[in-house]
């Protein structure tokens, strides 16, 4: 049997009643989930230029432009891209795998999920026991200002 629970359910099975249940309920709502985000990103036709499974980003416009600096990063529609150096690029899930927290950034050479600190390298491998799982990675591949990342 692989149903699912939902909220309301999950605390009635507690024996939760009433005023209790009530504020019990209305609490947890309030909550965000840590887990259940989707790893793979979702590219609204108005993101870069998307042809079948690449997205492309003009670096000559305002909204790519950090990335002409090596150590910036951009995000776009759940992918965290960064420039490593003049020549490599590195892009990867925002998502990050030790909790499925949307908080995966760029900082110092790496990525980085300020939620429980979790590390990874620019590969997408964990560096520390929170990042033992490691990030979905994409292809980053720059032709004259396009850079291009292969969904």
């Amino acid at each position: 049997m692989n149903e699912k629970m939902n909220r309301m359910e999950f605390l009635k099975s507690l024996g939760l009643k009433g005023a209790s249940l009530f504020a019990v309920y209305c609490a947890a709502s309030g909550l965000s989930s840590c887990v259940n985000e989707s790893m793979d990103p979702t590219i609204p036709p108005t993101d870069g230029g998307v042809t079948g499974n690449v997205l492309s980003l003009d670096l000559t416009t305002a909204a790519y432009s950090k990335l002409n600096t090596a150590g910036n990063y951009v995000i776009v529609s759940g992918i965290v891209i960064a420039r490593v150096n003049a020549t490599t690029f590195a892009a990867v899930t925002q998502v990050c795998s030790h909790e499925g927290q949307r908080k995966v950034v760029y900082n110092a050479g790496e990525f980085f999920c300020p939620a429980h600190d979790a590390r990874f390298n620019t590969a997408g491998k964990g560096l520390n026991a929170n990042g033992s799982r490691g990030l979905k990675t994409y292809v980053c591949l720059l032709e004259g200002n396009i850079l291009k990342v292969t969904l």
